[in-house]
C-alpha cells in the first residue's frame, strides 16, 4: 500500500479531486500555504494500492493546468510506503 501526498494549486484542486474521486480514489483535502510567494494550495492525501500509483499521477497530469512561468510546478507528489493502517 502507498500513501500519496500531493500539493496542488488552489486553482487546480477541484479538477484534480473530481478526477481522482471519479476514478475511485479516496481523497482527503487539507488546506495549506507555502512556497516562495505564499500562494494558496491544497494538500491531498490518498491511500492506494501500489499498482494504482501511476494511474493517480496520470490523472493529476491530465487535470492540472500548465504552469504560468518557467520554473513553476503544477503539482508536487510524494509517494510513501505504508507498512500498516487501520480504519476505526
Amino acid at each position: 500500500m502507498k500513501m500519496m501526498l500531493m500539493i496542488v494549486a488552489d486553482s487546480d484542486t477541484d479538477a484534480v479531486m473530481s478526477g481522482l474521486v471519479e476514478a475511485g480514489f479516496r481523497v482527503t483535502q487539507v488546506a495549506s500555504t507555502g512556497g516562495f510567494l505564499r500562494r494558496g494550495n491544497n494538500t491531498l492525501l490518498i491511500g492506494t494500492e501500489d499498482e494504482r500509483v501511476e494511474e493517480a499521477i496520470t490523472l493529476v497530469r491530465q487535470t492540472c493546468r500548465q504552469p504560468e512561468r518557467e520554473g513553476q510546478r503544477s503539482a508536487t507528489i510524494f509517494v510513501m510506503d505504508v507498512e500498516h493502517y487501520q480504519q476505526l
